[in-house]
């Protein structure tokens, strides 16, 4: 407690980038300061690599998103630190990789297939309050911090209000329905009968920006959509219908109306920066917190395609990990595509960075900044990028734990330790297993995966007593009677 403490108390002390030492998290600039730029975070929810239209998709319609691409830069090799929500949401908050923070599954992170080989590891079912959020970090240099959306992270005792969040909205609420009261959380939350909770959350968000719009802040909206139940608005329902075509990766009306909300309300939130002429000195960054769903939870169907990636949700291959990332800001390039490697663990040094503030203020992260790739094109020195997911997903996922080094990744899964080595250059579809063939880059792999797993303290799956393999995967929820009944289906 008190190296946090001290931590944070240097931050509201530091002069954060010409404002007065004295300005708190309850105060706006001195009249006359230099004022650093407002972050602005969007996260999707189960948004694939492939479902905007700027990332190729044939059939979804994001003019906004593509917007924000036009003015910014798209990057094409960003992943998430997890295949599944939790951790990724953790890492993002913290800079950490989920196996340092201990949450590696989603929360609850129940385990679906009771007759597997191995069990699931064990995990925290809460970001601890001991852990540095980039919100407390902004807060305690002078940002008005709000948190617009799912935060996943554990109950009330450990709500965004207690990871440094001025205010929150949306993050006791459940999606049983996108629609109002189906979407009212705990306590409840007041709401219009039929009103969508994509776009009340953008209004929230709004309301934040025009509220805080003469002071810095961080606004974080990590949206519920497009995961699953998937419920669309009627009138975009209908209008997708007629736009299908069978042969096309995308073809599920519903999903892609969800798309659409959720574009739509992005563009409520670019055009609230610019009615209240801060535009011009605001970062916006959109991103998902892990590949779309490809396995047949949602009745029994996929609901996107992540090709040319393969697998989805849940999976460490390169469609359950590999996300959209759009980032535009002032002096930032325009209409630019990049292919620099990136991590969500990466976003907290580079906020933090864009703030202004210190190095040490990210010396407890393990990402790096990305600031300088920004605003020009350059490389930054290779490094390693790692996942640990010791556990069975309901999307048909299995316990591994992958790198990427360069153009090469390689997979350990853990039921029996084999290895599988990709080059993603070349085969970006993961089609062809080098792992025999290059030996030695994939032992010298092996061995930096092996004291990465070892330094973050990771946990891993153990052996199941009740390992039946004819009954293995009969435990998946959504394989039983009735399962969708919860849902209104």
């Amino acid at each position: 407690m008190t190296t946090r403490r001290t931590f944070l108390a240097g931050l509201s002390a530091f002069s954060l980038a010409g404002l007065s030492p004295s300005v708190g998290a309850s105060q706006a600039p001195a009249k006359g300061s230099r004022r650093p730029p407002n972050l602005v975070f969007i996260l999707a929810d189960d948004l694939g690599y492939a479902d905007l239209a700027s990332y190729g998709s044939p059939l979804h319609e994001t003019p906004n998103l593509d917007r924000l691409a036009k003015n910014g830069i798209r990057f094409t090799n960003a992943y998430a630190a997890c295949p599944v929500c939790s951790p990724t949401r953790a890492s993002i908050v913290t800079g950490r990789y989920p196996a340092r923070v201990g949450i590696t599954n989603f929360i609850p992170g129940k385990h679906p297939v009771p007759y597997a080989k191995k069990i699931g590891a064990e995990q925290k079912l809460q970001l601890d309050l001991e852990e540095i959020t980039i919100a407390e970090t902004l807060q305690s240099a002078g940002y008005r911090t709000g948190h617009f959306g799912k935060w996943h992270l554990g109950g009330e005792a450990f709500s965004p209000l207690k990871q440094g969040f001025d205010v929150a909205f949306g993050h006791t609420a459940s999606t049983a329905s996108y629609f109002y009261p189906g979407w009212a959380g705990k306590p409840p939350i007041a709401g219009t009968d039929g009103e969508y909770v994509t776009d009340r959350l953008g209004d929230e968000a709004v309301r934040f920006i025009h509220e805080n719009k003469d002071r810095p802040f961080f606004a974080y909206l990590p949206h519920f959509a497009p995961h699953v139940p998937l419920q669309g608005k009627p009138e975009l329902v209908a209008k997708y219908k007629a736009n299908l075509k069978p042969e096309a990766p995308h073809n599920d009306p519903i999903y892609a109306a969800m798309i659409q909300s959720l574009d739509e309300n992005v563009g409520k939130v670019l055009d609230a920066l610019d009615k209240a002429g801060i535009a011009n000195n605001t970062v916006v960054i959109f991103t998902s917190d892990n590949g779309g769903l490809t396995a047949p939870e949602w009745l029994l169907k996929p609901t996107t395609s992540n090709f040319p990636l393969r697998e989805g949700k849940g999976h460490v291959y390169e469609g359950g990990i590999r996300v959209p990332l759009i980032i535009s800001g002032p002096g930032f390039r325009k209409g630019a595509t990049d292919a620099t490697p990136l991590s969500s663990v990466d976003h907290f040094p580079t906020l933090a960075a864009l703030a202004g503030l210190p190095a040490s203020a990210s010396k407890q992260v393990d990402g790096r900044s990305y600031q300088a790739l920004l605003t020009k094109e350059e490389r930054l020195p290779e490094r390693g990028i790692f996942w640990h997911y010791p556990h069975y997903s309901n999307q048909l996922g299995r316990p591994a734990s992958a790198i990427r080094r360069g153009d090469f990744k390689l997979i350990r899964f853990h039921e029996d330790d084999h290895l599988e080595l990709y080059n993603l250059k070349s085969d970006i579809g993961e089609t062809r297993n080098l792992a025999t063939a290059q030996a030695a880059r994939t032992k010298a792999l092996s061995r930096e995966l092996d004291a990465w797993l070892q330094s973050v303290g990771a946990k891993f799956p153990t052996a199941n007593a009740d390992y039946d393999p004819k009954r293995e995967t009969e435990g998946y929820w959504w394989k039983q009677p009735g399962a969708f009944e919860r849902w209104g289906k």
